[in-house]
């Protein structure tokens, strides 16, 4: 019997699995990208956080749902969100975002297509966190603080979380070949600092809050190898550069913004590299 504690989403239809980096609210753009410039068909795409969720009210989301459902449906295409430091995590329960074809999955989610068993973890730490925090408190800025979906620029629960016994869980039920995160281990690409420490000298406690993010991430690979899971791919994007390299027999791949990579391959379909914010 599957543990029912473990946010599980079959898609046995597809007939391959991409990954995608951060989008930044271009949904109409992945989406034409997807099937209109790359005419993939039968396909889950997996995007690997911040992808734009909460900076607009929910029915601005609805609206590109209505928006693309005739296409995504005529091409036979998934899209799942994995939760990103830039994404409300009020959208990823696996409901509140949950239609036929565009879906935000809760961490710790396994996604099941094309023999792939593959596991889900979002979250990060805002660099422009400070930035962020200052936008809120502008009077001009009026949040609804009583409505978890109300428009906004910063959520406080951004980072990754370690969940050893929902690993445990998930460790005696499924074989995880694949992992999607926002996020990656501290030995992984980027290994440097660059612009990171001009945002920690006005935000002091910056530089620790990153350093514990990437050792979150330690602590899920270790957990992963500990229970001897097979997973041999590990993507993330978040850091807005494109890195593939083979670390212990397990490719890690940094996915840069809108570049998206086949799971059977590390072919990448398409790289597309934009200035940073």
């Amino acid at each position: 019997m599957i543990d029912k504690y473990i946010p599980l989403f079959l898609f046995p239809d597809a007939k391959q699995i991409v990954v995608c980096g951060d989008i930044h609210g271009d949904f109409n753009l992945l989406v034409h990208k997807m099937c209109v410039t790359y005419d993939m068909h039968d396909t889950l795409l997996i995007v690997a956080g911040d992808c734009g969720f909460g900076f607009e009210n929910k029915g601005y989301y609805d609206n590109i749902v209505r928006r693309n459902s005739g296409r995504m449906n005529s091409y036979n295409n998934w899209i799942v969100f994995v939760r990103g430091n830039h994404d409300n995590p009020a959208y990823f329960d696996g409901k509140v975002f949950a239609h036929k074809r565009f879906l935000a999955v809760p961490d710790y989610s396994v996604i099941e297509a094309c023999g792939h068993q593959v596991l889900c973890i979002g979250g990060a730490i805002s660099t422009d966190r400070r930035y962020r925090k200052e936008w809120q408190k502008n009077p001009k800025h009026h949040i609804d603080r009583s409505c978890a979906l109300a428009p906004n620029v910063y959520w406080e629960n951004e980072a990754p979380v370690y969940n050893e016994e929902l690993l445990g869980k998930i460790g005696n039920h499924y074989q995880i070949d694949t992992v999607v995160t926002h996020s990656a281990p501290s030995f992984c690409e980027l290994l440097n600092k660059n612009g990171l420490d001009d945002w920690a000298q006005q935000d002091k406690s910056l530089l620790s809050d990153v350093a514990h993010e990437r050792m979150t991430m330690d602590n899920i690979y270790e957990k992963l190898k500990a229970m001897k899971m097979p997973f041999s791919k590990w993507y993330y994007g978040h850091f807005h550069q494109s890195h593939h390299e083979s670390i212990d027999g397990i490719l890690f791949s940094m996915l840069d913004i809108m570049e998206i990579t086949t799971l059977e391959s590390p072919r990448l379909v398409t790289q597309e590299v934009r200035e940073t914010d």
